[in-house]
């Protein structure tokens, strides 16, 4: 059995390990943090979210509910709407009881954040070749103009629903994302994929592009073709909580990038990519958010935890696999 606060403290830390930024990066930052708030007066104290103080991915939290609530069985959804939360009610009536649910995609203050881990882009942007000061002011503005756009939603519709019915939410987003780019650089690295259809092979003998395909979204190719080389391969398109600015391809195609590897990509950047002769794989945004999950969730199985699949969650099972890829 694990509690929630557990599974918040487990995926944290594989998060930690598993992202682009380095370790030591993010333990400066958390200190500097600490330092400032320290030295906060009473009045901005009041408002000072103290879980950025110990978590450097505020789009992954614990929504609502005791942190100490012990899980037999959770609902876990890509994305959770009231529906799934009057769902997890209504199991519970019928003996089914939901102990937690476990959301991919952000509300609540988890959505409020989003922008705030947009930051982990600057490494993958780095990684890529392109130089540190442009990849700066480019998410800079990104961000800007989704805070802009992110301030009227109805952010806390659901934790509130959820809160009402009295069932614990959490909401782990970038947690996750981290995983699928992690497992995306060391298993198609670890192919060494000379042409494009090398890299789509490769997705197919995953489950999670199985059952996509199967359903009719599969991965595919938004621009170039499977019998290009793939030249140097960019896996920036995996976490960092949205789409970036759509200037830095311009920047990465400069730095020698062949092919970007992707769950999704807005249709300007899409345009882009083909004006500069770049290969755009795109894996699937249900497909590969679901792997993340899974790879979340399968700490959970060790502890015999019941998974209830909704909200375009597909589980698959690694949790006795010695190797992953």
């Amino acid at each position: 059995m694990m509690t929630l606060q557990q599974s918040y403290d487990t995926f944290l830390k594989m998060a930690i390990e598993r992202g682009p930024r380095a370790k030591k990066d993010i333990q400066d930052d958390l200190k500097r943090l600490k330092k400032e708030f320290d030295g906060m007066d009473k009045e901005k104290k009041e408002y000072f979210d103290e879980e950025s103080l110990v978590n450097p991915f505020l789009d992954s939290r614990i929504e609502v509910g005791d942190p100490k609530t012990k899980m037999k069985r959770v609902m876990v959804g890509i994305d959770i709407s009231v529906g799934e939360v009057v769902l997890a009610a209504e199991l519970g009536r019928q003996g089914k009881k939901i102990d937690a649910i476990l959301a991919h995609h952000p509300e609540g203050r988890s959505l409020i954040d989003l922008t705030q881990v947009m930051t982990t882009q600057i490494e993958q942007a780095v990684d890529d070749g392109v130089p540190v000061n442009v990849i700066e002011k480019q998410i800079g503005s990104r961000i800007n103009d989704l805070n802009r756009a992110l301030h009227p939603t109805n952010h806390y519709q659901v934790p509130r629903a959820a809160e009402l019915l009295g069932i614990p939410m959490a909401c782990y987003h970038t947690f996750a994302d981290n995983q699928v780019y992690w497992f995306m650089k060391n298993y198609i690295s670890g192919k060494k994929p000379k042409y494009v259809s090398d890299i789509m092979e490769a997705l197919m003998v995953l489950p999670e592009y199985q059952m996509a395909k199967k359903k009719g979204n599969g991965p595919m190719m938004f621009t170039g073709g499977e019998k290009n080389r793939c030249g140097k391969i960019s896996f920036s398109g995996f976490t960092g909580g949205t789409s970036g600015s759509k200037d830095t391809i311009e920047n990465m195609a400069a730095a020698g990038v062949g092919t970007i590897m992707a769950m999704h990509m807005p249709e300007d950047h899409r345009k882009l990519a083909e004006k500069h002769h770049m290969n755009v794989v795109i894996c699937g945004h249900m497909a590969s958010d679901s792997l993340g999950m899974n790879l979340l969730m399968d700490e959970l199985t060790k502890k015999s935890v019941e998974i209830v699949e909704v909200g375009g969650f597909y589980r698959v099972d690694r949790s006795k696999k010695k190797k992953l890829f």
